[in-house]
């Protein structure tokens, strides 16, 4: 063990190796954002008018109610991972921590589903 160098000593001994993904799954999401992000402005933008037929009749199509589902999957994913870094990083008490996470994990699949919900209804004609 002597002629170990420090490094060696010390491998397998730090992070639980998580953190990476957790990173790399927030900057694809940043990424999956911007690119819906840019087809929902400029697809709006091509409209001919904004009123309610025009708008409900452009989001009834596949391909927007497509990419409009997944920009609020995307969105809502990629704010709760942002969000749960943050209470990771400032809340200390292990009690109130479980229970800001549990409210945004709440928070963020509520939020998510009422979204699909009214796209879906629109898209499938049932929204008056």
């Amino acid at each position: 063990m002597a002629h170990d160098t420090p490094i060696k000593r010390v491998r397998g001994l730090g992070s639980a190796h998580e953190g990476a993904h957790h990173w790399l799954v927030q900057r694809f999401t940043a990424i999956g954002n911007l690119v819906l992000m840019l087809f929902l402005v400029t697809s709006l933008a091509l409209l001919p008018a904004y009123d309610y037929a025009t708008m409900s009749g452009w989001a009834s199509q596949t391909l927007p109610a497509t990419a409009l589902a997944l920009l609020i999957v995307s969105v809502f994913w990629h704010a709760r991972l942002g969000l749960q870094v943050l209470v990771e990083d400032y809340v200390h008490d292990a009690g109130t921590k479980f229970a800001t996470l549990a409210l945004l994990n709440l928070a963020t699949i509520g939020g998510g589903a009422f979204g699909l919900v009214s796209i879906a209804r629109i898209a499938l004609g049932g929204a008056a």
